[in-house]
Order: structure tokens, then sequence, then C-alpha cells
């Protein structure tokens, strides 16, 4: 039994407003106030009254699984990530301590797209022991410590201080692992051989570590992986959101008013998969 299978379900839920959302979030029905939080982020519903109710519901103590998870901090910490208010900050970092892997990987995950320097220590804190303290949880399909949502936050935030202790999660046992601090080393350091390192990964024959590497390389925007994508054994829709990627990146690098030379081959590959 995997814990998040424990979650309420949202199927056939009503509409909501925000301030029914607001109301819900605060009721005495779980099923509400999971649905809630969940609606709230989906739409990315943003307002202050929002953002604090979410950040009072990672204190929630009222869901609670059998098996001691937390649904309805983990929805809250999902919303807010997703809701640009860095407020949510010092509840996320507080979220890293908590019992729960799912709560724990939801706040990295969320702090990785608020892209506040302020959670890298504690981010850190959750690497401890290095790759041999980042083994299997007896009974759980994960590891002890969310390390993928740890690792892509402290790249995506710019932590240069971690890189010494990312590097040797490059060979840890769980290829997800080893792809998270690739990229996490390519946006540390921009060095080609760990964009390279995803681009192996797209010759893997799990489909879905091929669909990984390629949102990997979409996210650090590894422009000399375009061909390879482009033949890569994933459906072209995979391969489009990559490219995509790609090009926004190469946009937000480029200061000249015209197009170089990159640009114009990745808009050509994306046209030829459409």
């Amino acid at each position: 039994m995997t814990e998040p299978s424990a979650e309420h379900s949202a199927e056939n839920a009503p509409p909501l407003t925000e301030q029914q959302a607001i109301v819900n979030l605060q009721c005495s029905d779980l099923s509400l106030r999971y649905y809630a939080a969940w609606w709230l982020g989906k739409f990315r519903v943003n307002s202050a009254e929002v953002v604090d109710t979410l950040i009072a519901a990672l204190d929630d103590e009222a869901d609670r699984t059998e098996l001691g998870g937390y649904p309805l901090r983990r929805n809250a910490a999902r919303a807010l990530g997703k809701l640009s208010d860095n407020r949510a900050v010092p509840g996320l970092i507080k979220c890293l301590e908590c019992s729960d892997f799912y709560v724990r990987e939801a706040a990295a995950q969320s702090l990785e797209m608020l892209g506040d320097a302020r959670a890298i220590p504690a981010l850190l804190e959750l690497l401890d022991g290095g790759v041999a303290a980042a083994v299997s949880v007896a009974g759980r399909p994960h590891l002890i410590q969310p390390y993928e949502a740890v690792l892509e936050a402290l790249g995506a935030i710019g932590a240069t201080e971690a890189i010494d202790v990312i590097h040797p999660f490059l060979e840890h046992s769980v290829t997800k692992v080893q792809c998270a601090a690739a990229r996490a080393m390519y946006q540390l350091t921009s060095k080609p051989e760990y964009g390279e390192r995803l681009v192996q990964v797209l010759q893997n024959g799990d489909l879905k570590l091929r669909r990984m590497a390629l949102s990997d390389l979409g996210a650090v925007g590894y422009v000399k992986a375009a061909d390879k994508i482009a033949i890569a054994s994933v459906e072209n829709s995979f391969k489009l959101i990559a490219l995509k990627g790609l090009l926004e990146h190469q946009l937000q690098d480029t200061d000249a008013p015209t197009l170089n030379d990159d640009t114009i081959k990745l808009m050509q590959i994306m046209d030829s998969l459409l």
C-alpha cells in the first residue's frame, strides 16, 4: 500500500468560488478541505486570504491517514508553490521536517517553484549523510528523503554552495536520483557533461525514465540535446514540451532582436513534430 492512495478523492466534487474554497478549507469536512486546497492550487487562485489560509493548513492535525500521513498538508504545500507568494517560504521550510515523506516532497517542489534562497540550509539538511544514507524505507515505495525534489530545488534556486554535496548523487543507484543530480549540476555549473548525462537517459529501456529525461532537459534548457530529443523513442507530445523548454531558455538568453541559429533550428524541429 502506498500512502497517496489513502488520500481523499476529488472526483465529482462541485465547482467552487474563491470564497467558498476558503470557507471549505476551514470546515470540519476533511474531504471538502482536501479538495479546496487542491482546487486553489489547480486554478492558481491567488489572494492574500487564500495564501494565509493555505499556510495555516500546513499545520493541520485533523486530516491524518492510518499510516500517519497528512493529506491536507500535502495539497496545501503543493498549492502554495503555484501561487508565487514568498510569504509561504517559512511554512514550507518547516514542512521539510514533517514526518510525512510526501509533505516533505511537496514542500521541496514548491520551494523550487518559489526560488527563495532562504530554503537552502533546510534543503541541504535533507541530504545529510550523502549517498550512503539515501536508502529505501522498508515497506515503502520511496527513499528516506525526497532526494529528487530536494536536488532539483537546490539546482533551481542556484545553490552553488551545494555543488560538493550534490555531485556524489550522480552515482546513486536510482536512475531518477542520478538525473535529478545531473539536472542540478548543470543548472549550477553550466557544464555540458551534466547535460549529456541526461541525454544518455534518452536511450534507457524504461519509457518513464526517457520521459523524465526529456522533462529535465527542457527544464535546464540544454539546447545541445535538441537533435537527440527529436529522435527519442517517446511520444511527440513529450518531445514538444521539452523543446518548448529549450526554446524558452534560448529566448531568455538572447538579447539581440533577431533569432539566432539555435533558436531557428529549435523552431524547425518543433514544426517537424507537429
